[in-house]
């Protein structure tokens, strides 16, 4: 209440930008018919089959691991709950999201507050983040974005509390967190790993400060660093093995997160020519496939698949905006809609560029998660729909350049006014 008090203005603009979030989802839930794509039905068919047989399976009728079990366990606990209200599954799952889109914004918020340390930059993140188009329209699809995308942001703000407090119980935390995202979205499983080893040199190299006049010894760091790291993996490996001890029992077989390989092998038709045959199958597995191209790929026509696997995914995954699921009509809440999401990539590049030098700043982490989670979406075939869960970074980086240009001119007026 004291802080309410002291930052009245803030506080009214806080809860006008979530009234203006709330109404602009309802207002397209309830305006627009939604499509149900391919993947949506598999996901019912999966639901309905482990409600009714008890099997985990998905594009099939024996159990198997194509998938990973978060979205489908969440959705089957939305078909329960639908039940028992009498209702129907669909529109309760993109109410719930609605919510959960909502969420997420006080956790933009507050990595915005984390990282940049700036109350503008957090609040007109989440203003951004209100009517930016994707985060609206995916509350209508019955699919994994929007709840990705929540769990993702509230592992990467516990990890960077985590670096704030180094208290275990936080790293555990964080491991659960990044366990559950990896559940719905099992790319992001690698994620932790370099945003520890950036943790690391940042304490490596601290700046020296009058308030620790004997800096820590790399050793002590390093171990310090490397407990943490090693609570987090445990932490996100306990989460996971439920799922792992199920896949050993019904499968026979180990896998970590999913065995659909279709993504990996599809990535290797550049421009997603899909007519291209550099290689002939000639019974190889889908797997052993892809690699066969890529070998003959880059060994052949170099060029082409160099600038593929680079600039060609990048601008594939980063040019457009995720559209969700689908609707009709195009429901937009302001017209030039897509000239935000560009506005919000290129501008981002020049803070992006500028943490390569100051690297020591909390900011960076955000800039790490963005680099890996492209070089991971190059494995792959590239859709602008995995942009979704790393816009919400892109949108406090470029917020945080334009708040930094206006701070910078108005201290230049400022100036000019007393001189």
């Amino acid at each position: 209440m004291e802080w309410i008090r002291a930052n009245k203005v803030r506080t009214i603009a806080i809860i006008f930008i979530f009234f203006l979030a709330f109404w602009l989802r309802a207002d397209f839930l309830t305006s627009v018919k939604h499509n149900i794509p391919h993947d949506t039905k598999y996901y019912s068919e999966t639901v309905n089959r482990l409600l009714d047989k008890g099997i985990y399976a998905y594009k099939e009728e024996v159990p198997n691991a194509r998938v990973t079990p978060g979205y489908p366990l969440f959705m089957t606990s939305m078909y329960v709950v639908a039940k028992g209200l009498g209702v129907e599954p669909f529109p309760l799952i993109r109410w719930v999201q609605l919510f959960i889109s909502l969420a997420t914004l006080i956790l933009i918020h507050l990595i915005a507050m984390q990282t940049t340390k700036n109350k503008w930059v957090a609040l007109i993140s989440i203003f951004i983040a209100a009517i930016y188009h994707p985060f609206i329209w995916t509350t209508g699809a019955v699919l994994t974005e929007t709840l990705a995308l929540f769990f993702l942001m509230a592992y990467l703000s516990m990890q960077l509390h985590v670096f704030r407090t180094q208290r275990k119980s936080d790293a555990a935390l964080a491991g659960i967190l990044l366990g559950i995202t990896v559940l719905i979205r099992a790319e992001f499983l690698p994620l932790y790993v370099p945003l520890y080893g950036v943790f690391l040199l940042q304490q490596w190299f601290k700046p020296k400060s009058r308030q620790m006049p004997a800096p820590v010894s790399k050793l002590a760091a390093f171990k310090k660093t490397a407990m943490l790291g090693v609570i987090t993996g445990l932490c996100l490996s306990a989460t996971m093995l439920p799922w792992w001890i199920r896949n050993v029992v019904s499968l026979n077989e180990f896998v970590l997160t999913a065995s659909q390989s279709n993504p990996f092998s599809a990535g290797t038709y550049p421009n997603k020519d899909y007519s291209d045959k550099i290689v002939e199958q000639n019974g190889m597995s889908q797997k052993e496939y892809a690699w066969a191209r890529i070998k003959a790929g880059f060994t052949q026509q170099t060029s082409t698949y160099v600038k593929w696997y680079t600039v060609g995914k990048l601008k594939y995954t980063y040019e457009r905006m995720f559209f969700g699921s689908g609707h009709s009509p195009i429901y937009y809440a302001y017209s030039n809609a897509a000239n935000l999401h560009k506005l919000l990539i290129y501008s981002a590049i020049i803070p992006l560029l500028a943490l390569m030098w100051r690297w020591r700043h909390p900011s960076v982490m955000l800039a790490v998660v963005i680099i890996i989670m492209s070089l991971i979406r190059l494995v792959f075939v590239p859709e602008y729909r995995y942009n979704f869960t790393v816009m919400p970074l892109f949108i406090i980086l470029s917020t945080w350049l334009g708040v930094y240009i206006l701070e910078k001119m108005w201290g230049y007026i400022s100036r000019k006014k007393i001189t």
